[in-house]
């Protein structure tokens, strides 16, 4: 008696032995029996006793029923994979590689985005005032870029208050308060404190806003009255009629953006020299030793002159090392990188900057860093050199040595001349 269900018997319809038999045929020459694939798989298997699921007929591997001699596997579980646990299908592997480059690509848009829009932003807060066209009889153009910067006693803006808290006074119209000359070229930086008590000739200039000759007499003034008399044109028609030199590019600001620009800058570090420093004029009170200084106290350093040795000249090597101080604090990645701080000094500055017509940020930034290098030692900053007092009482340049730094400023060699007497 066979008690395996119907279909399933030991020799499966043929004289060979099962597995387990007593037959002396080898294993690996009885053929392994395989699921009937074939359409006439089902004519072939009749229907398992009641309570007996249906069952895959095997074969012997012959006959013309449609099997290809390989197994799919899905007998034995390595069919197509089912749903993921819950009903889910499974997720295929994130795709690192193209995440990262897609991340890229987004933050680098977007840094061009913003370097783009800050660019015009900072551009249209520009004042180009200053129209060096109307500038007659000019030095011809030497060898690297000559900056005229000038920092002005203007007040236009300020309240009484601030008059009063940055101890300004109430003067009417603009003077300047420090003139420089710095040029940018590729054997060093060069800046140049021009005294504003320098004596000078008034050149035949055309009036800025006239449009008037107004021929020269030789009349002699401090410099500082050149601007007073008719603004930034004739200051650098004052400038380059007096050293030969020719100013591609002329920036001022007054008063009340030089305090801005501290301030947003949470206060500019300075070494302030030994005997400390006290003017009741300009209101500094600092003593000796490093200190931050904030627009208020910053203001006051850069015009204290009456408690200086030297005065002017002194107050004018003062001014050098403050100007280069900022620029270097301000020139750096954390002012740079952060926006928090980078737009709002940027606003104070460029608010209150009057530049010329034809300058570009570019321009702008050249000359910031090379203010920059010059704290660092790459360049050298000096007043322009003094003989002497004139017969009116005015610092009378050293003829001999200007004529050779302008020499070497034009053709762009590194400077030699020192402001020594």
């Amino acid at each position: 008696m066979n008690d395996w269900p119907q279909g399933w018997s030991g020799n499966n319809g043929g004289d060979r032995q099962g597995r387990g038999s007593a037959s002396a045929q080898p294993e690996g020459a009885r053929v392994m029996r395989q699921v009937q694939r074939g359409p006439g798989a089902g004519s072939r298997s009749p229907a398992p006793p009641h309570g007996v699921p249906p069952q895959q007929t095997y074969t012997d591997g012959h006959g013309d029923d449609g099997y290809d001699g390989y197994n799919t596997g899905q007998v034995y579980g390595g069919g197509p994979q089912g749903p993921g646990p819950g009903g889910r299908p499974d997720r295929p592997a994130p795709n690192w590689r193209r995440r990262i480059k897609l991340t890229s690509i987004a933050v680098a848009t977007t840094l061009v985005v913003v370097s783009v829009g800050t660019y015009f932003w900072a551009d249209s807060k520009l004042n180009r005032d200053v129209d060096l066209s109307k500038v007659i009889d000019r030095p011809d153009a030497g060898e690297g870029t000559n900056y005229l910067i000038v920092g002005s006693d203007s007040r236009e803006g300020m309240s009484a208050e601030e008059k009063k808290k940055l101890r300004t006074g109430s003067a009417e119209g603009k003077r300047t308060d420090s003139m420089m000359i710095l040029h940018v070229g590729d054997n060093g930086n060069t800046m140049i404190s021009l005294p504003r008590d320098s004596n000078v000739t008034i050149p035949t200039f055309k009036g800025s806003e006239s449009g008037k000759t107004f021929q020269g007499t030789g009349r002699q003034v401090k410099l500082n009255a050149a601007y007073a008399e008719d603004g930034p044109e004739l200051l650098v028609r004052t400038v380059e009629s007096n050293t030969g030199l020719r100013i591609d590019h002329y920036a001022e600001i007054g008063f009340a953006g030089f305090a801005q620009i501290v301030d947003s800058l949470g206060g500019v570090e300075i070494e302030i020299p030994k005997g400390g420093m006290k003017d009741t004029k300009s209101g500094a009170d600092f003593e000796a030793g490093k200190q931050t200084l904030d627009g208020q106290q910053s203001l006051a350093f850069v015009r204290t002159r009456y408690a200086l040795a030297g005065s002017d000249l002194d107050r004018t090597k003062n001014q050098q090392k403050f100007l280069s101080a900022l620029a270097n604090q301000t020139a750096t990645p954390s002012t740079i990188l952060n926006p928090f701080k980078l737009y709002p000094t940027l606003s104070s500055g460029l608010d209150t900057l009057t530049v010329d017509k034809d300058m570009s940020l570019w321009d702008l930034g050249s000359m910031f860093w090379a203010m920059k290098g010059i704290t660092g030692g790459d360049g050298k900053s000096m007043n322009m050199p003094i003989s002497g007092n004139a017969g009116n009482g005015n610092l009378q340049w050293d003829t001999a040595k200007v004529k050779t730094l302008v020499d070497q400023l034009k053709n762009d060699e590194k400077v030699t001349v020192t402001s020594d007497r």
